[in-house]
Parts: C-alpha cells; structure tokens; sequence
C-alpha cells in the first residue's frame, strides 16, 4: 500500500500522534484517598498545616539542653537531674532548666528548654525513681506517675555529648506548611497515600480514568470460551490490550468481534469512538488488500490517519490516527506485535489524557547471552526472559532472548522484559550490557 512508502521511527511517530492530541483538560473525580493508589493527582495539593507540627524525638532517651552534656564521655560522664516523663501523645505540663532532663520515647514531643536527646544506650540511672528505660519495667513510682513531683535524688549520667538537634524532629523538617506536596500529575504510590493521611487529608481529586475502546476483527476470530474449528482462532488481543489499559490507568471496554465488512466495522468503530475517549482497532492493519482500518479512520473525522507503517519489528503496519480530538490506532492482528505496540502507543496516550507527569520507566541491566542479527534502520524489540547471574561483576541478570514468531502469545508470557535494538545498530553481540525494558 502507498502509506508504506514511509516508514516512521516508533519515538516520532509517538511525537507525532501525541501532538495532535490537544493538552487535555483533565476530568477529574473525588475519592478517597485510601483508594487512591496508582491515580494520577487533578489538582497541586498543598500541605495545610507543617509536619511535624511539634518537635519530637526520633529515639528513646533523654531529653536535655545540648550545652548541658558537651564534653561528657564513659571517663567522665555528665550528671543531669531528672525532672519528668514526657507523657506519649500530650503536651509535656514541665520545663526543663539547666542540667535537668527528662525521661521520653520515641515520638514524644520535645518539652520546652530541651534542643536534644540523648539516646538510653549512652545514659545510665543513679538513685531511685523513675523508671530506666532500658530495663522496661511496668512499675511506676510515686514520681513517675507525677512528673511535677519527681523524686529529688534521681540523676542520669550521660556517657555521650549531644549536638543541638541531635535525635529531633523540628517542627516542618519534613513538610513546611503551604509547600507543595503532590504536584498535579503525580502517580500516587504509598508513599503519597502515607504524606497525605499525615496531613489529614483524606480525600482528593483525582484524573477520570480514560475509557479505551476495543474492537477485534476477523471472521476467523472466536471468543476464548468457544471451541475453534480449524481455521478459527480465539480472540487475544482485546483481553492482552484490555489487561494494559487497566495496567496504564485507564478503562478497558470491549465492543466484540467485527466481521470483515467495511460497513460493520465503520459502524461499529463510529458507535465506540463516539462513547469512548480512545478506540483501538486489532486484526485490520496488515498490508494487504483486505485491510480496511486506515479507510474506517479516515472516514471517523479529521485529520485521519497519520502514520501507517512503521519502522520497527514486531509491528510494521501499526496505524495512527486521530479523529476529531481522539486518538484511534490501528493494531497487527498478531498477539506479540499488537501488545508490543501497545506498551509503545497505547499506553503513552492514556498517560496524556490522564494528565501524568513523565516519569521514568522500569528497567535492568543484563548480560545478552547471544548474538542478536537486527537491520540498519529499522528498531527491534526482542522478548527476554532475566536469570540470576551471581558471578558476574558486571550484572546481576542474564537476558536470554526468546526466539518466536510474532502470532505466538507465550513468547512474551515467558518473558520479563524487551530488549530494544537501536536502528542505527546492525544487531548485538553476546556478552554486550543491555538494558531490559520491565513488563
């Protein structure tokens, strides 16, 4: 076919194809934040108050005046008087003065005259009183029960100094208030959902999921429940590509099996266009002369069809177009190149509509274990299944090419990975790092 004559590398015809995808304006839903993993952020979020909102400590110990323990080591320890435990979950009711301390835990809040804590391991109780920490007795004293009351002969010998500061928290170290948090595009990983239970929020806007419509063409394509005669063939790919829309964040919905009729597969493509916000079409774009999806994209709206072909293995007759504001892609019949072409177009597209900041994907260094022959020109990507690797000082991972034709689905399930061939190489040489791009 003419469109042929021209064949794009993957990474412009993906520029090209995005760039006729106006900046979307994001629809956007409330949810909880709970249930907001993996949900690309509407909206900047802002911290409301600081966090901490109160210094605390970061160990068990003792809380002091910093100045009150330099110089102090096991020869010649600092003597502190004890004044009070700081009560777990409230506002210490004491303050320290010079050469006091009191006993704290591990997330108590810093009482007023402290700028430090010394850790137990480096203290030691002289007298009776409180308790010592380290011993964890459930016993309480008189005076520990009334921190204000303490009993006058308790003292901590300190073995170590302390630097201002020293095992504390101060308030807004981790969040100042006002300063952003999650900037809008954000994936929410646990991370973000823990930073934002930590400031009280509990709910937020998040990205409407984009609705990805799939249509199946063939009258030799069955569904995976029937049993195929010869010549027949179960459908895989809306379920392979459904499974990646749902991976990428959008919504996968499947519109069956078209027949191989101009006029169903324009109708069915016009109605799922119409209700979804990207429409995938598979089976149609091989360069023969039954092929019908390029027609059925230019006949959907302007501009049509821009790319039909290109310059890789597997997936040369990919098509991209875009109808009236949506995109709509044109995938091989075959199960590997149409879920390899996938994760190249697919999955960039419901990134932009999601609204997602770039981020990096997920990727390992490995030793190819072959020699893998490529064409000058024209960019490959292989299937490799990862090994440990133990000895080597250079990586930790083999990759193992998994030879198979572009039709046989379990070559990528064996796999964990693909290895991208440049097209300015003519192949690569066993032994060579490479990077595996993660499924």
């Amino acid at each position: 076919m003419p469109e042929f004559l021209t064949l794009l590398p993957p990474d412009q015809a993906r520029e090209k194809l995005l760039s006729h995808l106006a900046a979307p304006t994001i629809d956007s839903e409330p949810l909880d934040v709970a249930q907001a993993l993996n949900r690309i952020a509407a909206a900047d979020i802002f911290a409301p108050h600081p966090l901490p909102d109160f210094p605390r400590t970061t160990v068990d110990g003792y809380a002091v005046c910093a100045r009150d323990t330099f110089g102090a080591s096991d020869t010649l320890p600092a003597y502190l008087k004890l004044v009070g435990e700081v009560p777990m979950g409230d506002t210490p009711t004491f303050e320290l003065g010079a050469g006091q301390c009191a006993l704290i835990h591990t997330g108590g809040m810093i009482p007023n005259g402290a700028d430090a804590v010394v850790m137990v391991e480096y203290t030691q109780m002289v007298g009776a009183g409180l308790p010592d920490v380290r011993a964890g007795l459930l016993e309480l004293t008189d005076a520990s029960l009334n921190p204000e009351r303490p009993a006058p002969t308790t003292e901590i010998e300190i073995f170590k100094s302390v630097a201002d500061g020293e095992n504390v928290i101060r308030i807004g170290e981790d969040v100042a208030q006002n300063q952003l948090v999650i900037p809008k595009g954000t994936q929410l990983r646990p991370a973000e959902i823990g930073g934002l239970m930590a400031l009280g929020i509990t709910f937020l806007r998040v990205a409407r999921k984009p609705v990805v419509g799939l249509l199946s063409t063939g009258d030799e394509v069955i569904e995976p429940s029937q049993t195929p005669r010869l010549g027949q063939v179960r459908d895989i790919n809306s379920y392979t590509l459904a499974a990646l829309v749902e991976k990428s964040g959008g919504v996968a919905t499947r519109y069956g099996i078209i027949s191989d009729q101009f006029e169903a597969l324009k109708e069915a493509a016009a109605r799922a266009l119409s209700e979804c916000d990207v429409l995938i079409i598979t089976a149609g774009s091989s360069a023969s002369t039954r092929d019908m999806t390029a027609e059925v994209i230019r006949q959907l709206g302007q501009p049509g069809v821009l790319v039909h072909g290109i310059n890789t293995k597997p997936g040369k007759p990919t098509i991209l177009g875009v109808c009236d504001g949506k995109a709509v892609i044109g995938l091989p019949g075959n199960p590997v190149s149409a879920l390899v072409n996938g994760y190249l177009f697919v999955a960039p597209v419901i990134e932009k509509l999601l609204g997602a900041l770039p981020k990096p994907g997920a990727s390992a260094q490995a030793v190819l274990t072959v020699n893998l022959p490529s064409q000058a020109g024209r960019e490959d990507w292989w299937a490799v299944k990862l090994i440990a690797n133990p000895q080597s000082s250079t990586s930790a991972y083999w990759a193992e090419p998994i030879f198979g034709k572009s039709n046989l689905i379990f070559t990528l399930a064996a796999a964990d990975g693909l290895l991208r061939i440049h097209p300015d190489a003519t192949g690569l040489s066993m032994g060579e790092i490479v990077e595996v791009v993660l499924m």
